[in-house]
């Protein structure tokens, strides 16, 4: 069992990092509650990002109050219990359509399937507006947070958002075996076809089908010097970890 403190933002941000899917709640035009599943992505700071079709009846409920919630809960859970993972509830309001090309970047690298229909005419990108959230993460470990708790200040990471798209590139290219040791060995997730699918000032996500990875950096990293260098000293340390006749240490 980990001994490690319990800090309720660092788990709300895990929660939002690894969170592929969620229970998108929307407000009827009778005011009556409104609940559909919907994929998720998020922005560097963590917003979420969802691709929403006009032709849902969530898109008409939010074209007349841009009001909702959103319900994220994190891969996992002992058991097969699914109230024993840690989950967490947002509030908030979901904006309207937005060009910015980060969104689609971003939210094509974590559900590549959706490039086949995300440019119909009816499909569009929204960012969700997080105004609080209420984060479920285990016994005595419920708390309600305040959006700077579960967003991170990325006002000094441009040049590292700019150079995430060709860092994916390479590391799911030429350096893809670093990327599955990062799954494998530093997290002990299963062997799969893994991926790196966003990089962010606090750490990395990866996907390998359905599962779902994060890797947290040591430090904050807020330029593409710093990340060559973190994902070179990462790279090095799960290779001797690999080769290490005792991997459990």
């Amino acid at each position: 069992m980990s001994t490690a403190a319990f800090s309720p933002a660092l788990s709300a941000r895990r929660v939002l990092r690894l969170a592929a899917t969620g229970a998108l709640a929307t407000l009827t035009g009778q005011g009556g509650p409104f609940a559909s599943l919907v994929t998720v992505a998020t922005t560097p700071a963590g917003e979420p990002i969802l691709l929403l079709s006009t032709l849902a009846q969530h898109s008409r409920n939010l074209a007349a109050d841009r009001r909702a919630s959103l319900l994220l809960v994190a891969p996992g859970g002992e058991d097969g219990d699914p109230l024993a993972g840690a989950r967490l509830t947002l509030a908030g309001t979901v904006g309207p359509r937005d060009g910015d090309p980060l969104l689609r970047r971003r939210f094509l690298a974590r559900h590549a399937a959706a490039a086949s229909y995300s440019d119909f005419a009816d499909f569009g990108f929204h960012r969700f507006a997080v105004e609080g959230g209420h984060l479920v993460a285990g016994f005595g470990r419920i708390v309600s947070l305040s959006p700077a708790d579960i967003l991170i200040d990325v006002g000094g990471a441009g040049d590292l958002i700019a150079a995430e798209a060709g860092a994916l590139a390479d590391m799911n290219g030429d350096r893809a075996e670093a990327v599955g040791l990062y799954a494998t060995v530093l997290l002990g997730l299963p062997e799969g076809d893994w991926r790196l699918t966003g990089i962010d000032p606090q750490g990395i996500d990866l996907a390998a089908g359905a599962l779902r990875g994060r890797l947290d950096f040591a430090e904050t990293v807020l330029d593409a010097g710093a990340l060559r260098r973190v994902l070179a000293d990462l790279a090095r340390a799960a290779r001797a970890r690999h080769r290490s006749p005792d991997r459990s240490s």
